[in-house]
Parts: structure tokens; sequence; C-alpha cells
């Protein structure tokens, strides 16, 4: 984190860091530079460094800055989603003959992009359940280059604990990312605690209102950052313009946000274990979660993301979706509105016959920032 924003706490450098006031016109928000192209003072006289806006654009210059300040990292790197943060990453720290392990519970999409493209560059992969040091130490091999973590995770809310593994990926040479989506850098700080770098879905929690795709790469290693910028350029998968002030938007408001999520969820949590037809409940803030202490230790709250298993298997838990009428169904998170999803048949349908293959009974809540009595009397009666 730069000088400035260790003297600010998190809700100030969310509105503020590279946000200054337009020198221009004063204007408070930074404008959308929607431009292709900028003059030059000359052949190569640049000015403020933009040349092109594939390689540097002002406003997606404040988003990354303000994206490295919250995450306490030197260097932001903005892109058009989550995925091309991933991939932008794997292609800057594998080679072929390399191998990375990866959780037995992600993002459907990441086990997508490792197992059906990066493997094709040559790159071994593995499954460890990071929740259990012993299990990660068993899967590197002297040629793991790279170690992925979420936590909580996607979609059992599995936790991690991000210094053990940030020390085991040390002690083999490796590096850590972690993918800091579900937590946001609100709730959880990963480079603070050890990690390498961390990833981002811009397009949930930081965005906020389901209006924009977006991903992140923040590091405070600043080769590493300069490597990540150098790919970022010649691969091309930059956040646009608005789509960076649309962000920006969004952060303005997280921690405010997150609290909320938060709240609801708990409120929520307690009702769905109760209830006759829950069979189980997946949340961290659960003193019966297996990974609670671990994150109540990391984290600053325990987020918006819930999921549980429903007595009468899959056909049951794809009715429950379908019956709520203020949660909506549909995919992805971390808005406003709260969202209810089927992961086997919805966002994890990659990881079916795999060791990420999640249970055809789960039902997957992003529990927004509503009334959170009416979000309850809705699972009441979808649940019947």
């Amino acid at each position: 984190m730069t000088e400035h924003g260790s003297r600010q706490h998190f809700e100030t450098l969310a509105i503020h860091a590279g946000q200054e006031p337009d020198a221009a016109t004063g204007a408070v928000v930074p404008p959308i530079h929607q431009v292709s192209t900028y003059k030059q003072d000359g052949v190569g006289g640049l000015r403020g460094g933009y040349e092109y806006s594939r390689s540097a654009n002002p406003t997606r210059t404040a988003l990354e800055e303000n994206l490295a300040a919250l995450e306490g990292g030197r260097r932001g790197l903005a892109f058009a989603s989550g995925l091309a943060a991933e991939d932008c990453l794997l292609r800057t720290l594998l080679k072929p003959g390399d191998h990375l392990v990866i959780p037995d519970d992600a993002y459907g999409g990441t086990f997508r992009l490792i197992a059906k493209v990066v493997e094709r560059w040559g790159v071994a992969w593995s499954v460890a359940n990071t929740s259990d040091p012993a299990a990660v130490r068993e899967a590197v091999r002297p040629e793991t280059k790279l170690i992925w973590v979420e936590t909580p995770s996607n979609p059992l809310l599995g936790i991690t604990d991000i210094a053990l593994i940030a020390d085991i990926a040390r002690s083999a040479g490796a590096r850590l990312a972690v993918d800091n989506t579900f937590a946001s850098p609100y709730l959880q700080q990963p480079l603070a605690l050890g990690a390498d770098v961390v990833v981002h879905s811009t397009t949930k929690y930081m965005g906020g209102h389901s209006d924009v795709v977006g991903g992140a790469l923040v590091t405070a290693d600043e080769e590493l950052g300069g490597e990540l910028a150098f790919h970022q350029n010649a691969m091309g998968a930059i956040a646009g313009p608005f789509d960076s002030w649309l962000v920006l938007r969004g952060i303005k408001t997280l921690a405010v946000r997150m609290d909320r999520h938060s709240a609801n969820a708990a409120r929520i949590v307690e009702a769905l274990a109760a209830h006759p037809k829950v069979t189980q409940v997946y949340y961290p803030g659960l003193a019966s979660h297996p990974g609670h202490e671990v994150a109540a230790k990391q984290m600053r709250d325990f987020g918006g993301m819930v999921s549980f298993r429903v007595a009468g298997g899959e056909e049951e838990a794809v009715a429950v979706c379908d019956r709520t009428r203020v949660f909506t169904l549909g995919e992805s998170l971390g808005g406003v509105e709260s969202l209810i999803e089927h992961p086997g048949r919805m966002t994890h349908a990659s990881v079916a016959g795999s060791a990420l293959e999640v249970p055809a009974d789960l039902v997957r809540l992003s529990v927004g920032i509503e009334a959170v009595d009416d979000l309850l009397a809705d699972l009441r009666q979808a649940l019947g």
C-alpha cells in the first residue's frame, strides 16, 4: 500500500484512491475517457504516458490504482473479465512442463480454463483440498510453480488458511494466487497474509450492481506486476473505459454493501439451519463450519454467499430455485439483488465427473441487501 494509503481507512480509500478531482473541470468523479488514441507532442512525446488505450487509459488507471490501494498492493490491473485476469496470470507464471495445484472446490470457469485450455499448453495440474495443508504439501511437485486458492470457495464455502499455504508455496519455490472474489478486499486481505497475487471477478461484489463484467489482478511484487502488465498489454483483454468507470462507481459503496450482505446472510443461515427440509448449510460464520476459526482470524466478516442442501435430492433443489420470487434465478453473484442457483446444472456444470463435482442437491444463494425479512419469507415459501 502506498504511504498515502497506509494513513487511511478502507472506506476512505474506496472513495478516493486513484480518484483525484478532474484537473480540467474539477469534477469529483473521474471522467470516462472513451478514447482509443492520444495526441503526441512530437514522435514519442506522450502526455501522461498515454499512447493507445489497450496499453493504458486514464479511467482504467484510476481503477487500477484504486484496486492496488484496497488490496494493499503496488500494482493493480483491470481486465475484461475475471477469466481474462486468470488467463493473464496463468500465461505469465506457467510454461510447458510446469505444474500447478488447484482446489477441490472452485469456480467452474476456473476449472474449465485450466483443464481444457491450460493443459493443452503442456502444463500439468492436480487437485488438493486446500483447507488441509498436508494435502497441499502432498500435491506439490518439484515442477510446481503455482498454488491456486479460493477462500471462501465456490460453491461449498470452504476456508483456506492463506498464511499457512503461503508458507508452503514459498518453501516449494512456487507462487500463491488467491481468488478473493467471494470475500472482496473489504473482508479479506490476502497479500497481507503472504499471497503473491490476488484475483478478482470485479463483476461480483466490486461492481456490485450486476451491470458490468470485469476482472482484476493485484500484487505487491513490483517485478511480478511489471510482468503481468506486459502480458496484459500483449494479450489485450483489458477493461474498457466505461466498464472501469462502473466498477469504480461500485467500489465506492463496497464497505457498506458488504456489511449488509454479511448481516443478511447471517440471518438467513440461522433460519436455514433450523429448517426441517435443509440437510446441511455451508457458511463460514457457523461455529460448526470446519473453517470457522480460520475465517474468523483472516476475515472481517463472513460475507454474503450461502450454500445449502435440501431433502429430496436434485429434483427438489431445482424446484426450490424455481419457486423463489424475491431471489432471482440466475448465475453470477455479489449484486445488490439476491440470486439463487443450482450449481450442478448452472455455474459448475463444467466440473461434472471431475474431482470438483458438486452435490446434486446443492443450492447456492447470493444474499443481497434487500430487507432480510422479505428474503426469509421468500425462502420459507420456496422450501415449503
